[in-house]
């Protein structure tokens, strides 16, 4: 008979630590990819802001010298990422293959004009920096328009700040979130020994000896946990990767080894802290007390 209650505790107990692994694996990896979206925020919005193009168009009358040196002078520019010529040519074999037809056979000639394509660096794709490039290029006597969608740059500059504020709120409300969860797992694991440590501490143990096995157990769960989240963390991030190799997410490997590490502390430290506060509580706790 007491054999089976033995076992029936011993898998109750296993069931218990399960859980609690468990509910901090699965709270640290979804505040892990919270942590990884944080820190891809602005590389994210880089990348589309690098994909947007401001286009120089030339006149019929600019000579090959001053266009060559134009576009090497765009191309060696502080704020440019690369710097494209487009002749003339080149955009009505494009804007033909896109329309399906050849609308030079309309027309009896190119209206088309040469240009270059001058992609920005993403510190500089913004509506004060794009108007101060565009004043300088069009000071060329050779150069007829700059073009590039303003509406579209505002729109992501928006969206852009926006999303970085919400981001961080929600970092910090599932932060608080992430605590109480695996404080209250830690919390349930605990109470199901309140009697074991009423008894240790009627017979003269310490509150810190009875705390420590508790304590020490609750660590080692918690850095399971944990390790089970950052293998979790770093199979998407090498997916991630692997789907969308031009965001470079593996490239600031400082920055990943920070959040993982940091991942990793903050699961030993949330259950090293409930732990305390939960086996505190049952130590202040009066024997009637304790069936309620």
């Amino acid at each position: 008979m007491a054999s089976s209650f033995e076992k029936y505790q011993k898998r109750r107990l296993i069931s218990s630590y399960f859980s609690v692994v468990i509910s901090i694996s699965l709270v640290l990896f979804l505040l892990g990819l919270l942590g990884l979206l944080v820190l891809n925020t602005k590389k994210v919005a880089d990348h589309f802001k690098e994909k947007i193009a401001l286009t120089v168009y030339l006149k019929d009358s600019a000579k090959e010298v001053e266009i060559t040196q134009l576009k090497q002078s765009l191309a060696l520019a502080e704020y440019t990422k690369t710097a494209t010529f487009v002749s003339k040519e080149q955009a009505a074999e494009e804007h033909a293959a896109t329309i399906g037809e050849n609308f030079m056979d309309f027309l009896g000639y190119n209206p088309l004009q040469n240009s270059i394509d001058v992609y920005m660096l993403a510190d500089y794709v913004s509506p004060t920096k794009l108007e101060e490039i565009t004043t300088e290029i069009m000071t060329k006597d050779f150069v007829d328009e700059v073009v590039y969608d303003k509406p579209l740059i505002a729109l992501l500059n928006d969206n852009v700040k926006k999303v970085s504020l919400w981001v961080l709120v929600i970092s910090a409300i599932f932060l608080f979130i992430a605590v109480l969860l695996i404080n209250s797992s830690i919390r349930l694991s605990v109470y199901a020994k309140r009697f074991t440590i009423k008894t240790m501490q009627m017979v003269g143990a310490t509150k810190r000896f009875i705390r420590r096995p508790f304590i020490w157990k609750s660590v080692r769960l918690g850095m399971i946990g944990a390790v089970l989240a950052l293998i979790g963390m770093g199979i998407v991030l090498y997916y991630l990767n692997k789907s969308f190799p031009e965001l470079q997410l593996l490239d600031d490997q400082i920055l990943l080894v920070v959040l993982f590490v940091g991942v990793f502390l903050i699961g030993i430290f949330i259950t090293w802290l409930s732990t305390f506060f939960a086996t505190q509580r049952f130590l202040n706790l009066r024997t009637d007390e304790l069936y309620y």
